[in-house]
């Protein structure tokens, strides 16, 4: 099991770019803000806060949500720029989730870091946490899977039809597309889509 909070204390998070992922930006400002909701939104595994921060400064209050102390401390360095606020916690866990809902959920890194053995419990947790109507909007690292390599992660890969697969008992594919922006070296290699939740 990986130690979130160590890796960041060595200095080991490739992930960590010091920016909001650019296909969030592309996202905010090509799609129609109605897809946010009218209440808060999620953004599990957000590490340091970048995106947390992109969608504060959009007006939407957001709640940044990590494993690891130290990123939690780090993403409270930053001043605040609007209806933002961050947690430690557990967003695989059942007590950290009773009794919370949002409008939506940001997805950036945390789906490929997890054990894809628990992509289905990702994906109930998702439907548990997320209204009605609501949706669950990400940015997915697509990689295939390869038959005759032993993958070892994080991150680990994904392909679109998964996505659909694990998403589907409790959320519609309303659109999806290969974002123009990306962290150099990611081009062609993300994958944004919006799920409604049924």
């Amino acid at each position: 099991m990986t130690d979130w909070n160590e890796r960041y204390l060595r200095g080991e998070t490739p992930w960590e770019r010091g920016m909001s992922a650019p296909p969030l930006l592309e996202l905010l400002e090509k799609v129609d803000p109605q897809i946010w909701g009218g209440g808060a939104v999620l953004v599990p595994g957000c590490g340091t806060g970048h995106d947390v921060r992109a969608l504060a400064a959009k007006g939407f209050v957001t709640l940044g949500l990590d494993l690891a102390e130290e990123a939690f401390r780090r993403a409270h360095a930053h001043p605040k720029v609007g209806g933002e606020d961050y947690e430690i916690g557990d967003f695989l866990d059942d007590g950290w989730r009773e009794g919370k809902r949002f409008s939506a959920i940001w997805e950036h890194t945390c789906f490929c870091a997890i054990d894809p053995s628990r992509r289905e419990d990702y994906a109930k947790a998702c439907a548990e946490l997320i209204i009605p109507g609501g949706c669950l909007v990400g940015v997915f690292f697509l990689t295939p899977y390869d038959p005759g390599e032993e993958w070892t992660g994080p991150p680990f890969p994904s392909e679109v039809e998964e996505l659909d697969s694990v998403f589907s008992p409790w959320f519609e594919r309303e659109t999806a597309w290969v974002p123009e922006a990306a962290y150099p070296g990611r081009e062609g290699r993300e994958w944004l889509a919006v799920y409604r939740r049924k």
